[in-house]
């Protein structure tokens, strides 16, 4: 099956324990500290063992900043579907836009039985699901009556709304070839598990779902791929999912580029495993497939281009100093403004060598300009997630806890938890970087000296502040592990720590975009 070009997006499926309900909400706010975008919690309203889904989802919601908030999946039969759906329009509003509902027909019928729900046949089951989708659909839209006069709801003369703060994705559980149609023609997600749907078996499930939405008008595009995963980290791989992380980014990035999987969400209970799902999986396959994707998209080449001239300053007016970029290239590096907070200096930026202007009036096509633009997006992520480094800091400096918190009965759990909340960002943000600048040294930087030899001594200088940040991300280490420890010297030395950060990576992040934003314009990543 293609790629169908979806943005990726990363998350955890997080057990709802009643008798841990202060360590779910504390895997839901790692979650959104490491940077994943989703946080998902079964629906099982008859399990006794678990807390209510969407009373956890609120609390969540309200506990965090920017992950959205998923049941995975909510279960039709026990939540009437008007309900359901201005419930989730609700907690949309309330949490300015982080709401998607997974939905599915329902299993366990004894126990939906038993408390009160109905007890249905597959067929029925699936019937129910696509009458339940259209009342669900109807609340949510402008004003208005609804009228769904179905076999198992009806609804007749509903007012709409309240409409949600975005337009709400419903994404469908399902395997079945007659639930995979509805899924097609229907719903905007696929959301299988691998316990269930092995990677072998979605090709034929992924056809079954683009031949239902084509034949109901639709693109096959128009229908999200999510996969529900597990497995294991170790030094050495033994199978699917079982193995270094270098290894999953592989294979998730492969589901990607061969499936269409564009979502992954980790279920795991454990704090160590998201920490290095977020910080060392999700960006490697990001870049994987951001890659292959450029790839894909540049026209072949036979061979280096020289486009000859000394190297000389770029991208400068010689007479006024001015920025110079090409017409044709609609591609903006971020500037860096100058701004310094450390007074150490791990390099001299007047040294850098910089390539020669490019040719002004030469045009550059769509997917020549998508290689440059991944780039410049890839570290402006980069710089928003160093401002939320720098703002975990001053909160820590401040004495306050990070937003949403409200456990603050005992100061000394405060403290604990504010430093380990710090510390946990912090060295996912420091992987992420030393990932981005690997694969930069180990595949781009050779690919562009083979493709334009007079771009070595920037690529070569850009090696090396990468070896200068990497010296920067363990002082930053460094600087957490004596914060937390007994007799700390408090946040001035972390503060120190972090401000070289931001003044080296800004530095080096504007350098970089200003020297190969244009190159790999011309020759892609590979």
């Amino acid at each position: 099956m293609p790629d169908y070009g979806h943005d990726l997006i990363f998350g955890t499926f997080i057990t709802p324990e009643a008798a841990a309900a202060e360590r779910v909400v504390a895997l839901a706010r790692l979650t959104d500290a490491v940077g994943l975008d989703l946080v998902t919690v079964q629906d099982h309203p008859y399990q006794p063992t678990f807390l209510e889904t969407w009373t956890l989802l609120s609390v969540i919601a309200a506990s965090t900043q920017s992950v959205r908030v998923v049941p995975n999946v909510a279960n039709l039969p026990l939540r009437p579907p008007a309900v359901l759906a201005r419930a989730a329009a609700s907690l949309d509003l309330l949490s300015n836009g982080r709401v998607e509902l997974g939905l599915g027909t329902g299993a366990f019928w004894d126990a939906i039985a038993a408390n009160g729900g109905p007890r249905r046949t597959p067929g029925e089951a699936v019937g129910a699901l696509e009458e339940g989708i259209a009342v669900i659909r109807g609340l949510w839209a402008d004003g208005g009556a609804v009228r769904v006069d179905g076999e198992h709801y009806s609804v007749v003369g509903a007012k709409a709304g309240p409409a949600p703060a975005h337009p709400i994705g419903i994404w469908l559980g399902a395997y079945k070839p007659r639930m995979l149609a509805v899924t097609g023609r229907l719903a905007d997600g696929w959301w299988p598990s691998l316990g269930y749907a092995a990677p072998d078996t979605l090709a034929a499930m992924n056809a079954r779902i683009d031949e239902a939405a084509e034949a109901a008008g639709r693109g096959a595009q128009d229908v999200r791929r999510l996969y529900n995963v597990h497995g294991r980290f170790t030094v050495q791989g033994n199978g699917f999912l079982s193995g270094p992380a270098e290894q999953w980014a592989e294979e998730l990035a492969d589901l990607t580029l061969t499936q269409g999987m564009s979502g992954f969400v980790l279920g795991s209970d454990d704090a160590d495993d998201i920490q290095r799902f977020a910080a060392e999986v999700v960006p490697a396959v990001r870049e994987i497939v951001a890659a292959e994707r450029t790839r894909a998209q540049q026209p072949a080449t036979t061979g280096p281009v020289d486009l000859g001239g000394p190297v000389e300053p770029a991208h400068v007016d010689v007479a006024t100093g001015a920025p110079v970029w090409p017409a044709g290239l609609a591609v903006t590096p971020t500037p860096d403004d100058g701004t310094r907070r450390s007074a150490v200096r791990p390099w001299d930026e007047a040294t850098r060598p910089v390539v020669a202007p490019p040719d002004p009036a030469r045009p550059y096509t769509a997917h020549e300009q998508a290689a440059g633009q991944h780039l410049v997006d890839v570290h402006d992520h980069l710089r928003s997630e160093l401002r939320q480094v720098q703002g975990l800091v001053e909160q820590v400096a401040a004495g306050t806890l990070d937003a949403g918190t409200a456990r603050s009965h005992i100061n000394a759990m405060t403290m604990r938890q504010n430093s380990w909340t710090v510390g946990a960002y912090c060295a996912s943000y420091c992987r992420v970087v030393t990932v981005h600048h690997t694969l930069e040294d180990e595949s781009v930087f050779p690919h562009l000296r083979r493709a334009e030899p007079r771009l070595t001594p920037v690529l070569d200088r850009l090696a090396e502040e990468h070896l200068a940040i990497h010296g920067v991300l363990e002082r930053v280490d460094q600087a957490l592990v004596a914060f937390v420890a007994p007799g700390s010297a408090g946040t001035a030395p972390l503060r120190e720590a972090v401000d070289l950060l931001s003044d080296t990576l800004l530095s080096h992040l504007s350098y970089e975009e200003h020297q190969l934003v244009e190159p790999l314009a011309r020759h892609g990543f590979y």
